[in-house]
This record gives structure tokens, C-alpha cells and sequence, in this order.
């Protein structure tokens, strides 16, 4: 009995704090341009945000690799990568794991993009999708789609790992129309 209440104690506190933290961060603005990064993927490769000028990029942010909701994030994006090159975009995903971890989850689940090592929490924390809890922390599920002059079009803050893949290919067809 005793351990089911620390337990309980336990997540509850994990709760406030991840809502505490979360609720007195600023934001980022649609039209603002994004903040620049650099970082290395699963592959040993530095990428920098002028590196997607030009095209779109759906850079989202995800808590930890192999893990049920960011694996169904990922592979809703793997699945939808073709419509997305299709559609003039790259996508881009990013946690505080490292390139040996990334590299172990794009093979696991056959990820055709890049996934950035923010090892050191700095592009999060520009993005304002940080958590940390003082000892613990990793990436909020947000994802920006930033235009081809690298400002920001659509923010997805607490993003559905179900639902975002097809959510940024409908805002785009949506944005290209326009």
C-alpha cells in the first residue's frame, strides 16, 4: 500500500513540475524567423538551418527515441515523407538523445531523414520546447513548419504523435495554395 502512494505522489509531482515549467515559458511567433541551429544527425552530419532555405522543413521535437508515442510520430512522418518531398518540404527530427541512439532508432524503424542530437539542450530550449525537471530533461512534442525563407508558418505546440505527420502535410497544401 505504502508504495502505490509514493508512487502516486511520485507521477503527480512529475505532472505539476512538466505543467509548472511548461506554462511560464514564452513562445515563439508565426512569421518570426526560426532560430537558427547546429546540430549532428545519426549519420555524423552537421546541419544548420541555412541549410533548408529554399524549401520547407518540418522540424519537430520529440521527448525520446524508441519509445511508443515518439516511434508512432516518427514513422507517421517516415510514412509520409514521400507526399512531403512531394510538396517541396524536408523533415527533420530532433531530441536530447545521442547520434548513437538516433542511429539505432532511424535503423530499427527504417527513418529516411535526419534525426539532430541536441545533446546539450541549447536548439530546445531556443525553441521553447525544453522540459526540464533539474537532473532529467527532454524535448516537448512540438514541431514548427518553417517556410523557405526560414521563417515560422504553423507551430503543432503539444503536438499529436498520431495526428502531426498529417497534420503539417494539410497545412502546407493549404499554405502552398494560398
Amino acid at each position: 500500500m505504502m508504495e502505490w502512494l509514493t508512487i502516486t505522489l511520485s507521477i503527480l509531482t512529475l505532472g505539476f513540475m512538466f505543467w509548472f515549467f511548461s506554462r511560464n515559458r514564452k513562445s515563439l511567433e508565426l512569421g518570426q524567423l526560426a532560430p537558427d541551429f547546429k546540430l549532428t544527425d545519426q549519420h555524423g552530419k552537421t546541419h544548420v538551418l541555412a541549410d533548408f532555405r529554399g524549401k520547407w522543413l518540418a522540424l519537430y521535437f520529440y521527448p525520446k527515441d524508441d519509445t511508443p508515442g515518439c516511434t508512432k510520430q516518427a514513422c507517421a512522418f517516415r510514412d509520409g515523407l514521400q507526399e512531403l518531398v512531394d510538396l517541396g518540404a524536408d523533415v527533420v527530427g530532433v531530441s536530447v538523445d545521442n547520434t548513437s541512439s538516433h542511429a539505432d532508432f532511424a535503423k530499427k524503424f527504417q527513418l529516411q531523414f535526419p534525426l539532430l542530437a541536441d545533446t546539450t539542450t541549447e536548439t530546445a530550449a531556443r525553441y521553447h520546447s525544453l522540459i526540464n525537471l533539474g537532473i532529467i530533461k527532454f524535448a516537448q512534442r512540438n514541431t514548427f513548419l518553417i517556410d523557405p525563407q526560414g521563417k515560422i508558418a504553423r507551430m503543432y505546440l503539444s503536438a499529436s504523435a498520431a495526428r502531426n505527420s498529417a497534420e503539417v502535410i494539410a497545412d502546407l497544401k493549404h499554405l502552398q495554395a494560398a
